[in-house]
């Protein structure tokens, strides 16, 4: 039987809390609370706080190695 008209609600998606300051996510700025703390954590990208590890491209053409 089809399920048409069914009042059924959305399953909500598990609540979050912002990474920063651990206050309850905003739908809008998943998954941040606020614009403040999703310019935080831009800036600390930017600014190199967070990295993601690999090799160093210029130590590999010191060695000569090529992919």
């Amino acid at each position: 039987m089809n399920a048409v008209g069914r009042d059924d609600p959305k399953p909500q998606p598990p609540e979050r809390s912002c990474p920063i300051c651990g206050k309850p996510a905003s739908t809008d700025r998943l998954p941040f609370c606020s614009k403040r703390c999703a310019d935080v954590d831009l800036n600390r990208w930017l600014s190199g706080v967070y990295s993601i590890p690999g090799q160093d491209a210029r130590g590999r053409e010191a060695d000569g190695e090529d992919e």
